[in-house]
């Protein structure tokens, strides 16, 4: 590989001078630039990045930390991320923590050796370590999604009570009066504000609220969850489900057990992921715009690198109940 003295030999000229030619730092005449510019297109020289970090305090990175990248909510997340970066100049550096909070903690000290210039969190759950960590960044920072106590940052995150609200008021409107949820992991954030929004919709109707099911924001953990709902002697007519992914588990559950969708069970999602729309019966679900939102995050974290004292602020995105073929009233 090419280094930057092959091409000052090349080109016939100092060291020095390729140096200011590659990095900017000073005026070089026309002829002398041509010149060096041949030189590194001839030898194929690739100019180190690390080192221009070095000398210029930035690398063009930034980080992004979320909790489960297999699942798609987070994969359309960082899209919109990486594509705001991307046409900004910057490259993304993902990490996955597997809803780890030790892996969580890791991977932070590993994106912070790596020099990023910002930092980007989908936090796993709320965890003292992680937060204080966070709280002591030197690099600009932004929450997306759920927020941390203690940390102040920049914070993007869609009304998950109202959504889960939404959603639940929209079962009830159809005549349903059975309604469970099946809420997520009751140690996230996320999860806790949509049982809170479940559990208000049914208050003002006067209808005593099901106990929330604990369960991870996975397909195979709502499937299980269903399998046991369904089973009872009074099973639930409809369901809310956490988030979508829960959701396709439990329209695998129902469709083992010979349950119609939604003739004989509605079922409302969260996160209105792209699948979702292509599901038969096609999912309703709370949706909140995820490759918006991940833009959103990124503008504000290289608009916090450009100006570093601009004060933290907060997003809360509302929610849009997005209405399709899995609910309807019963019997309908």
């Amino acid at each position: 590989m090419a280094t930057i003295k092959d091409v000052a030999a090349r080109a016939g000229i100092s060291y020095t001078t390729v140096s200011h030619v590659v990095n900017g730092t000073r005026p070089v005449s026309d002829p002398v630039r041509s010149k060096v510019e041949a030189a590194i297109a001839e030898l194929g020289y690739v100019p180190s990045g690390v080192a221009r970090s070095l000398r210029v305090r930035a690398t063009g990175t930034l980080g992004l930390l979320v909790p489960n990248a297999s699942n798609p909510y987070f994969a359309e997340l960082a899209r919109g991320i990486e594509d705001h970066a991307e046409r900004n100049g910057y490259s993304v550096i993902l990490c996955n923590s597997d809803d780890d909070t030790d892996k969580q903690l890791r991977y932070l000290r590993v994106l912070l050796e790596r020099r990023i210039d910002g930092l980007i969190v989908a936090t796993v759950a709320s965890d003292a370590a992680f937060a204080e960590a966070l709280a002591n960044l030197r690099v600009p920072l932004v929450l997306v999604d759920r927020s941390l106590d203690g940390v102040s940052a920049d914070q993007l995150r869609v009304d998950h009570e109202q959504g889960a609200y939404l959603a639940t008021r929209h079962l009830l409107e159809l005549g349903h009066r059975r309604i469970a949820c099946i809420g997520g992991p009751a140690s996230t954030q996320v999860a806790q504000l949509r049982a809170g929004g479940y559990r208000r919709a049914l208050d003002e109707a006067g209808i005593e609220a099901q106990a929330v099911v604990d369960c991870a924001f996975t397909s195979p953990a709502g499937h299980a969850a269903a399998q046991v709902l369904l089973a009872g002697e009074q099973r639930p007519t409809a369901i809310f489900a956490g988030n979508d992914m829960i959701a396709l588990g439990v329209l695998r559950a129902a469709a083992e057990r010979g349950l119609q969708v939604p003739q004989q069970l509605s079922v409302v999602g969260f996160d209105d992921i792209e699948v979702s729309r292509y599901l038969h019966p096609a999912l309703t679900t709370v949706g909140q715009r995820i490759g918006q939102l991940g833009e959103q995050a990124a503008e504000r974290l290289l608009a916090r690198i450009r100006k570093p004292g601009l004060a933290a602020e907060q997003w809360l995105v509302e929610p849009t109940l997005m209405l399709r073929e899995s609910t309807a009233t019963i019997g309908g």
